[in-house]
């Protein structure tokens, strides 16, 4: 494992993961054939109920969707270098972030944490399992208490100590990941860091998956500043996947 600052983020060869390969896609279905040529790239995915809820109010999210949406992040987790998550999901669902229910298009993506804080238990998927590389984000004034987590476990895990300002800025964080080879990103959850890339700009891309289920009250999905007239609302180019009995939306934002 490897701790680095701001001043001195590796380049393209130095971090784990990410290949700047263009993914195979001899299989792939003709829906994700956009992604798999762009780059950079980054997308975001949610899935929630009809109501627009991720989780019930006690956090439950097992689970929202169904087992064809669950295919199709997969498929997404196969065509990107790093796949990002905050510190409050990674925590909750002790998530893996690994690419099993699809074909494996090259290297395993990297598993990037915005845990700015070093929330992160030393017993988490992401650090103890190295079925892929994990890149741990963490504040500074904070890497002590992730260093001391990160001498334990394999080569697997790579620190990055960032102002904290960066971590919480969407443009940053895709500069940050890019100068580490990391230029196709898949922005996984939760609901407030994809609603943050996607206040920002920072998005190209935005799938959600919406399961016919009504929860009345729970976690929310997207909440950004709205407009005041519906004319001024943001209305981008779509399109829309069946998966089973849930409906998927593609959003795209950017180019």
């Amino acid at each position: 494992m490897t701790t680095s600052g701001a001043a001195s983020e590796p380049t393209t060869g130095d971090a784990p993961g990410g290949s700047g390969a263009v993914p195979d896609t001899g299989d792939l279905p003709e829906f994700y054939a956009p992604l798999a040529t762009a780059d950079p790239l980054v997308i975001a995915q949610l899935g929630q109920s009809l109501d627009g809820f991720i989780a019930s109010r006690t956090g439950d999210a097992d689970f929202v969707t169904g087992v064809e949406d669950r295919r199709h992040l997969h498929v997404l987790r196969s065509l990107v270098d790093a796949v990002v998550v905050g510190a409050a999901t990674a925590i909750s669902d002790d998530c893996r972030l690994t690419v099993r229910e699809a074909p494996l298009r090259g290297v395993p993506p990297t598993r990037v944490v915005i845990d700015p804080r070093a929330r992160l238990p030393r017993t988490a998927r992401l650090l103890t399992e190295p079925d892929a590389p994990t890149l741990w984000l963490v504040a500074e004034g904070h890497e002590a208490d992730a260093a001391g987590v990160v001498a334990d476990l394999g080569s697997h895990v790579d620190l990055l100590v960032l102002p904290e300002s960066r971590l919480r800025a969407p443009a940053a964080l895709v500069e940050a990941l890019g100068a580490r080879g990391l230029r196709r990103v898949l922005v996984e959850g939760g609901g407030r860091l994809v609603s943050a890339f996607l206040a920002a700009g920072a998005l190209d891309r935005l799938y959600v998956t919406t399961a016919p289920v009504l929860i009345g009250d729970g976690v929310p999905g997207l909440r950004f500043s709205g407009v005041d007239v519906l004319a001024e609302a943001l209305r981008p180019p779509s399109r829309r996947l069946e998966l089973g009995d849930d409906v998927c939306t593609e959003l795209r934002l950017r180019g």
